[in-house]
């Protein structure tokens, strides 16, 4: 059995986990972490990490990235493993996870979900040998409306897995409004759509001549990433300092 503190409980996801982890025998939320509650949930709320008295095993992190700096410092401080699933983090911010994971466990993915992570891998073999080819990249994301961070942490992702396995790397690009000249080939395109309910929509386009190879993934609910990242809890009960990902978990 893990214990979870769940911090930002009464978000979206912070929800979704709850209901889940509700029909698991092999978890239990000990308490929640979230600045606005109405005592719906069936465990104790807290404002704060620095209010928490409950024991527990690890804390999963869907909340902002505004409260990440308190989060690695509480954990840091507890010896407690946690996974963060909360993205568009600053680069001081990831060079703190980093530093954060010398003195606790971290387990850090921009999505937590299988199709998602078995995606990564099956991009790093198959991107070499299209770029080799001369074909073009794209990456086209969509989201929700209420999403803050543009591009998704999944997309930028994404394009790493693809970048780090080229011999030469391509240059990310997010914007050709103010360009007027032929596409180079040594670049990766990066798109955002934002709008209505959509959960979540990645593509890896690869266009060469006359032909065009997609991979996607569609998300239909939030609960695939909140499956993995309860599995991520699992998974990091009793762990020592380091960095993981979900390619351990899934392996």
């Amino acid at each position: 059995m893990v214990r979870i503190i769940m911090h930002g409980c009464n978000g979206k996801m912070g929800q979704t986990i709850s209901g889940l982890v509700a029909g698991d025998e092999n978890a239990s939320i000990v308490a929640g972490i979230d600045v606005f509650d109405d005592g719906h949930n069936p465990y104790p709320v807290f404002k704060s990490l620095a209010e928490c008295n409950m024991e527990a095993d690890v804390v999963i992190d869907f909340a902002s990235a505004k409260a990440v700096d308190n989060l690695l410092d509480w954990c840091v401080a507890n010896k407690m493993p946690l996974v963060l699933c909360t993205t568009g983090l600053s680069e001081e911010q990831l060079a703190k996870v980093d530093e954060a994971s010398g003195k606790t466990a971290i387990l850090r993915s921009a999505n937590m979900s299988l199709g998602i992570n078995t995606l990564f891998k099956v991009l790093k073999n198959v991107a070499p040998l299209f770029a080799q080819a001369g074909f073009d990249i794209e990456i086209v994301e969509k989201h929700h409306r209420l999403k803050l961070d543009a591009p998704s942490g999944t997309a930028l992702a994404l394009a790493d897995a693809v970048n780090e396995s080229l011999p030469e790397k391509y240059e990310y690009v997010f914007d050709r409004s103010e360009r007027r000249e032929k596409r180079p080939v040594k670049e990766i395109g990066i798109s955002a759509v934002r709008g209505g309910t959509i959960v979540g929509e990645h593509e890896v386009i690869f266009a060469g001549e006359d032909e065009v190879i997609t991979f996607k993934h569609t998300a239909y609910s939030k609960a695939v990433f909140a499956k993995g990242a309860i599995e991520a809890a699992k998974y990091l009960k009793g762990k020592g300092s380091g960095m993981y990902t979900m390619k351990e978990v899934i392996e």
